[in-house]
C-alpha cells in the first residue's frame, strides 16, 4: 500500500512508518518541522526514515490547503495515517492560533483530500484529553465528552466531529484512536517523563504538579505502533454501518501513580530527582484511564508493555542514543 504519515518526523508518527515500512509499505511522510520542541530530534527521527528506500518526505504544513491539494492529487494514497498536530495541553494556554491552524485547519485538508481522491481508509489520531472533565473511570468510549479542560482537548473533539461528519457526507471509511500518555524512545521532550529525564540527569529540580497526586495510563510506543497498524490496512469488523467512522482508545488500561512512574525512571537513571512540588496546573486532569474493551474485541489490541520495562527501554534510549 502506499501512505501517507502525517506528523512523520513526530515521536509516534517515526515509529509508525518505520513499522509499515518493515511490513513492506510505501510511505510518504510529511512534516511542518516546527519549533514546538528539539527540531534536532525531530531531524534525527526523520534521517532514519529517509535511510529507507520506500519512504520519501515533503515539508508541508497542514495548514497549506493549496499545498495538501497538490499532494493528494498527485500522490495516489491508498490509506492516510494522520499524526500531525500541534501537541501539548498547556502550550494550548498561551498559544491558541496554533491548534486551530494546525489541529482544525489542518484536519480539514487532510479530509477534503481524502474525500476527493478516494483513499480507502484513514486512521487519524485523537486524545485521551477528550474526556475532560469526566470523573467515571475508566474512561470508555461510549462516555460524553462535551467537557474538555484545554483547547487542545477541545481540537481533538472537533476532529473527532469533523471525521464522523466527513465519514456521513461522503462515505469516508475513517477510524479515530485516542492515544493515552504515550511513551518511550524517542520521545517527545515536552513530556513529563522526558523532562524528568532531562532535569534528574543534569541535577536540576523537576516540577511535580498537584503534589505528585496523580494518575496516568501510560502506554508504551511499541503498544500504540501495534494499535495503529492492526487497522491501517483496513476498517474495523463492522465499522461501515451505518456510518463508517469508529473511535477506540489505545492504552494500557492501567492508572499509574505519577510518583510510582518518577521513582522508576530514577532507578533506571541510576539519580534521585530533587523535586518541587506544584498546585494543579491549568488544563491538567488529575487522572486517565482506558477502557479497552472495544479495542481488544474489534482489533485484538492488547498492550504488552509494563510501566517498568517501558521506561527501561527509554532509559537505554536516553542514555545511549538521546545524550550520544
Amino acid at each position: 500500500m502506499r501512505i501517507l504519515v502525517t506528523g512523520a518526523a513526530g515521536f509516534i508518527g517515526f515509529h509508525s512508518a518505520t513499522r509499515l515500512l518493515d511490513a513492506g509499505h510505501e510511505i510518504v511522510g510529511i512534516d511542518n518541522m516546527n519549533s514546538y520542541y528539539d527540531i534536532g530530534l525531530k531531524g534525527r527521527r526523520l534521517a532514519h526514515l529517509e535511510a529507507r528506500d520506500a519512504f520519501s518526505f515533503m515539508k508541508l504544513d497542514l495548514a497549506d490547503r493549496d499545498g495538501m491539494a497538490h499532494l493528494f492529487e498527485t500522490s495516489g494514497f491508498d490509506a492516510v495515517l494522520h499524526l500531525g498536530a500541534q501537541a501539548g495541553v498547556r502550550y494550548s494556554i498561551d498559544n491558541p492560533f496554533a491548534y486551530i491552524d494546525s489541529n482544525v485547519t489542518g484536519t480539514l485538508t487532510v479530509l477534503e483530500g481524502c474525500r476527493h481522491h478516494k483513499v480507502r481508509h484513514l486512521v487519524y489520531a485523537s486524545s485521551s484529553s477528550v474526556y475532560g472533565g469526566n470523573t467515571k473511570q475508566p474512561f470508555s468510549i461510549e462516555d460524553r465528552v462535551d467537557d474538555p479542560v484545554s483547547l487542545y482537548a477541545a481540537t481533538k473533539r472537533s476532529n473527532e466531529l469533523m471525521c464522523h461528519t466527513y465519514a456521513r457526507l461522503y462515505g469516508v471509511p475513517i477510524t479515530g484512536l485516542r492515544f493515552f500518555t504515550v511513551y518511550g524512545p524517542w520521545g517527545r521532550p515536552d513530556m513529563a517523563y522526558f523532562k524528568f529525564a532531562n532535569a534528574i540527569t543534569e541535577g536540576r529540580p523537576i516540577d511535580v504538579y498537584n503534589d505528585g497526586d496523580m494518575l496516568r495510563d501510560f502506554t508504551y510506543i511499541d503498544d500504540i505502533v501495534d494499535g495503529i497498524t492492526s487497522l491501517i490496512e483496513a476498517p474495523a469488523p463492522g465499522a461501515s454501518d451505518p456510518i463508517p467512522h469508529r473511535v477506540y482508545n489505545l492504552g494500557n488500561n492501567r492508572p499509574e501513580k505519577l510518583m510510582d512512574m518518577i521513582t522508576l525512571l530514577e532507578q533506571k537513571l541510576g539519580k534521585t530527582a530533587v523535586k518541587n512540588f506544584l498546585p494543579m496546573q491549568p488544563g491538567d486532569v488529575y487522572s486517565t484511564y482506558a477502557d479497552i474493551e472495544a479495542t481488544a474485541r474489534d482489533i485484538g489490541f492488547s498492550p504488552k508493555t509494563s510501566l517498568a520495562d517501558g521506561l527501561t527501554h527509554f532509559a537505554d534510549w536516553y542514555q545511549t542514543r538521546h545524550q550520544a
